[in-house]
């Protein structure tokens, strides 16, 4: 017998994974897997993702870096390099957490016969494992690995130089648990598993995956150079995903150590083949259709349509951006170029990121339609919503049944925290619950979300390396990109150039989309790609940017008379009051009219709506014809709400009038407005507000032109009236109130939007009213001028004016530099600004610092994707007067509080955690600070029912009165939402 096989005989003694939640136990397994067994599950997963899954220009990175540009050798590395990921679990602090960590006294017993079978086999345990130096087992992987695979240095016992690809390809396995680790940590873990201890063991372990995979160990130091950054997120990429398909043990079965390694191989590449299978993880293959094939309720392709697609390069990756008014066609031209370069450089899908969770909501609906008229028949593809509310909508839990009805078992979905999927009707699209688990969602094929996604993945945080590869592997669409702050558009700048580097295409939509935004884009875009290129003069809305860098614009022009141009009156008013409007508003749409008043803040918007229903029944409406929508309803509430408003108020089929529109309505509503629903309005009123969201909210008035004809005559031209407040100066009031300062009056409006940006949009619409007091704005001819004037240079204007704007823009400076600062603090670029040399792996280390990406880490350091105070999730549930807890007010649905486990009963565990997110809402941490903030948390009242453990719950009356939590400090209303008392 040789050395190493004797060495073998005790390393299959080392376990890797224990049956925790019994999975195993329950087909007859075994207790525990040995780790070379859970190594090569990962190496054969790896190479089955390698084929199927990663796009061409992903292999191609990682060829480059770990293969010196043979395809063959770079998939063996691969799937060798990620199949000792788990290296360092042969060490005393992993190997004792068995029997002396967490576990049932059964749990125990079978550790502890274990550990009596590996001592006796030889395997190298120290003499107390429960006193063992501790480290994690992925940073003494990080330590040890270079010196097992050749590393000459003096760190790893050598006299000869260091082979840095071989310590990059360490420190990127120490991260496969979320956080690449930093040098200081890497070099602690040395202590938790010395080579005089393991080092045998280890390279018996390096050796049985690298004759597995058929590669020869001493070609490891030749081709390993993975210096490229894209090439480093690619790899930890793969590896997370081979790492998690590899552990499941709905696909992989547990070894029995007694049987031949070779038997594990061919289970693990049978296995594998059937997960990946299974999973779906497998490219888009984009098959040929035309526009009407595609779009077959717009066979024609409109003007600018037609342009875009002419304009798409017909090879390589690519930057567009699309700039045309809202409901011009913008999203199913994104659809149709994202299908196009899937064709030409055969992506694995494509993600589409939106400002806000509504707004994904209704473009889902679009997605859908793509999928089922571009997917072959029968194909049956995942597509993710990626946000926090999206299994509080029937449309997930229909999506969870179609993924069933083909087959699949439903599986756990506790740790649904973030994401949810969906699908159609027709199964072409399904869920997957496996895509529901965290951070998972954008490896489905295809996805809608918000742009959190996006702003989140440059940024070191939990898994960001995960959210990066997964939309390096995409098509990424970004819309309404004019609506996003400066640190947020920062952080896309910066995802920008690492998905440019990584060889991503990206598709950015705008309707109000400022000159500086759009260069910062291409800048970023083109600094990835590390060229310049020419640009060429041309004009247009469209600008492609393709993979050389070149840049050119196309489509119709503003003054083209094929432009379809948007007309609009903008009539700047003062605000004489709620009362005054809402009389006005009532007695204007008495014999009809769908009227909507836009608040920046929810309270005004709250004290309108209160002021319509005092005065409804005077003026002969009924309470159903008034409706409010903002962001403090429960989901429960809010997204009914949503529904009824996209029923009566949305498109008809196949573009005729909607028969569900009502003759009269009046909406309250905040911003959410004008970025999310597809709604049609025939007057609006807004208060004053940036141009760019003026305008972007003038695109749900007169949306479709089928109504057209059918509008009443006060309300025949598209008109939009601005409400502002005027000092006694009468310069408009866009300050919040400060005394110190000496200026009582003020509006909180001003720490919504920036006071500058409210000043100027107000001076230019003033300078450019006619003899009527109106503005006429046409757009796309007027938005050049209406953002620039505003975002641009500095305005320069006679008399008071003046004096505003300069000390309103001074403080916008400052804010804008905080925000530069913020956002710097916290992105990873893939290069250097000054010499653009490829930043170092240890520059990308992360830690709990940056938090989980969504929760956790420290003020100033953690990860965010937008500015903004903090918010506390509470669940609000209703108490009826025979202390029955109920989610509604009438008290017809009775909460289901008790223990529900999705392996004993999915059905009404999903039941229950539906109804939970449905009642669940963010509390402004603001609330609790100041004089009369809310207590905290910590001294609400506990629950002892099962389902309300670490949750902070507020109960309250049928009437909305606080009966526990912050009693007598909230009220909520099912119609107006919460409130602080």
């Amino acid at each position: 017998m040789s050395r190493f096989e004797q060495l073998l005989r005790a390393v299959v003694l080392a376990w890797g994974k224990t049956d925790q939640n019994g999975d195993s136990a329950r087909r007859g397994d075994p207790a525990w897997t040995p780790l070379l067994a859970h190594l090569l599950d990962v190496a054969a997963t790896a190479g089955v993702l390698w084929d199927r899954h990663l796009p061409p220009h992903i292999r191609r990175r990682l060829t480059e870096a770990f293969g010196s540009g043979n395809e063959a050798t770079a998939r063996q590395v691969v799937m060798l390099l990620a199949a000792l990921h788990d290296l360092g679990k042969a060490s005393d602090c992993f190997l004792g957490q068995w029997q002396h960590g967490r576990g049932n006294h059964q749990s125990k017993l079978v550790a502890k016969a274990w550990e009596e079978q590996a001592r006796t086999a030889g395997l190298p345990l120290g003499d107390d494992l429960a006193r063992a130096f501790y480290a994690r087992h992925e940073h003494i992987t990080a330590v040890a690995l270079p010196r097992l695979l050749g590393c000459p240095c003096p760190e790893c016992g050598g006299t000869g130089e260091r082979h840095e690809g071989l310590h990059d390809a360490g420190v990127l396995l120490g991260g496969h648990h979320g956080h690449i680790p930093n040098p200081e940590t890497v070099e602690r873990a040395r202590a938790a598993a010395p080579a005089s201890q393991w080092q045998d063991v280890h390279a018996a372990l390096v050796q049985a995956v690298t004759d597995a995979v058929g590669l020869d160990l001493g070609t490891l130091v030749q081709v390993v150079h993975p210096v490229r950054p894209s090439a480093r997120v690619a790899f930890l990429y793969l590896v997370y995903l081979a790492d998690w398909v590899a552990s499941d043990t709905e696909f992989f079965r547990f070894r029995i150590h007694t049987t031949p390694v070779t038997h594990w191989w061919q289970a693990s590449l049978q296995e594998a083949n059937q997960a990946v299978r299974v999973r779906r993880l497998t490219r888009w293959q984009a098959r040929p259709t035309t526009w009407a094939q595609m779009w077959p309720d717009t066979p024609l392709p409109r003007t600018f349509q037609t342009d875009g697609m002419r304009l798409v390069p017909t090879e390589g990756q690519a930057m567009i951006v699309v700039e045309s008014d809202t409901g011009s066609g913008k999203t199913r031209l994104a659809l149709w170029i994202a299908h196009h370069l899937a064709r030409t450089c055969g992506y694995s899908g494509l993600y589409m990121a939106l400002p806000t969770r509504a707004a994904g909501n209704q473009v889902a609906q679009e997605l859908r339609k793509f999928l089922q008229t571009t997917l072959a028949p029968g194909e049956v593809r995942d597509m993710a919503i990626v946000h926090g509310t999206a299994q509080a909508t029937d449309l997930v839990h229909q999506l969870v049944d179609a993924h069933q009805a083909h087959g699949d078992v439903l599986t756990d979905l506790t740790s649904a925290v973030e994401t949810a999927t969906c699908t159609d009707v027709s199964g072409t699209a399904v869920l997957d619950p496996w895509y529901l688990r965290r951070c998972l969602a954008l490896v489905a094929g295809f996805g809608v979300g918000t742009v959190d996604q996006i702003a989140l993945a440059p940024q070191g945080s939990r898994h960001w390396a995960l959210r990066l590869g997964a939309l390096m592997c995409k098509v990424v669409i970004i819309d309404e990109a004019h609506a996003y702050e400066l640190f947020q558009q920062n952080l896309l700048n910066a995802a920008v150039e690492w998905l440019a580097e990584g060889g991503a295409s990206l598709v950015v939509l705008s309707a109000t989309l400022p000159r500086s935004i759009r260069d910062e884009l291409t800048a970023a875009w083109r600094r990835g790609l590390g060229t310049t290129g020419d640009d060429d003069g041309s004009k247009g809305p469209i600008t492609v940017v393709d993979h050389h860098g070149q840049l050119r614009r196309g489509g119709p022009l503003p003054e083209n008379p094929q432009t379809p141009k948007l007309l609009t009156d903008i009539q700047l008013s003062t605000d004489t009051g709620d009362r005054n409007l809402v009389a006005t508003l009532l007695d204007q749409a008495r014999n009809g009219g769908c009227v909507v008043v836009r608040s920046t803040r929810i309270d005004p918007c709250r004290s309108r709506y209160r002021e319509a229903v005092q005065l409804a029944h005077a003026s002969g409406w009924q309470p159903n014809e008034i409706l409010i929508l903002h962001g403090m309803l429960l989901p429960r509430h809010r997204l009914l709400l949503e529904a009824r408003l996209a029923d009566i108020l949305g498109p008809g089929p196949e573009g005729k009038r909607n028969t569900n529109r009502p003759n009269r309505l009046l909406v309250f509503a905040t911003g959410v407005i004008e970025q999310s629903l597809d709604l049609d309005f025939d007057h609006g009123v807004t208060d004053l507000c940036p141009i760019d969201v003026a305008v972007q909210f003038r695109g749900r008035i007169h949306r479709h032109p089928v109504n057209n004809p059918h509008r009443p005559p006060w309300c025949q031209t598209a008109r939009l009236t601005m409400l502002w407040q005027p000092d006694p100066d009468g310069l408009p009031i866009v300050e919040p109130p400060d005394f110190d300062a000496g200026r009582p009056l003020g509006t909180y409006d001003g720490l919504v939007y920036a006071p500058y940006v409210l000043a100027a949009s107000w001076h230019i619409l003033t300078q450019r009213r006619d003899r009527d007091g109106m503005v006429r704005l046409q757009t796309p001819r007027d938005s050049t001028w209406a953002l620039e004037s505003v975002y641009g240079d500095p305005l320069q204007a006679a008399g008071k004016v003046q004096g505003l704007l300069n000390r309103t823009r001074t403080a916008y400076l400052d804010t804008l530099a905080d925000e530069a600062l913020q956002a710097e603090a916290r992105i990873f670029r893939p290069y250097t600004l000054r010499r653009r040399t490829p930043v170092a792996t240890y520059d990308l280390a992360s830690g709990q610092a940056q938090g989980d990406g969504d929760t956790g880490g420290l003020t100033g350091i953690a990860a965010v994707s937008r500015l903004g105070e903090e918010s506390v999730d509470c669940l609000i549930l209703y108490q009826q007067p025979d202390a029955t807890i109920t989610y509604d007010h009438e008290g017809l649905l009775k909460a289901d509080l008790g223990q529900r486990s999705p392996s004993r009963d999915v059905l009404a565990y999903r039941r229950q955690q539906k109804d939970l997110l449905a009642n669940t809402l963010a509390l402004p941490t603001r609330w609790f600070n100041g004089r009369r903030g809310l207590p905290p948390t910590t001294d609400w009242p506990k629950h002892p029912q099962s389902a309300l453990r670490n949750k902070h719950v507020i109960l309250v009356a049928s009437d909305g009165t606080c009966l526990s939590g912050p009693t007598g400090r909230l009220r909520y209303d099912h119609t107006t939402g919460l409130e602080r008392m």
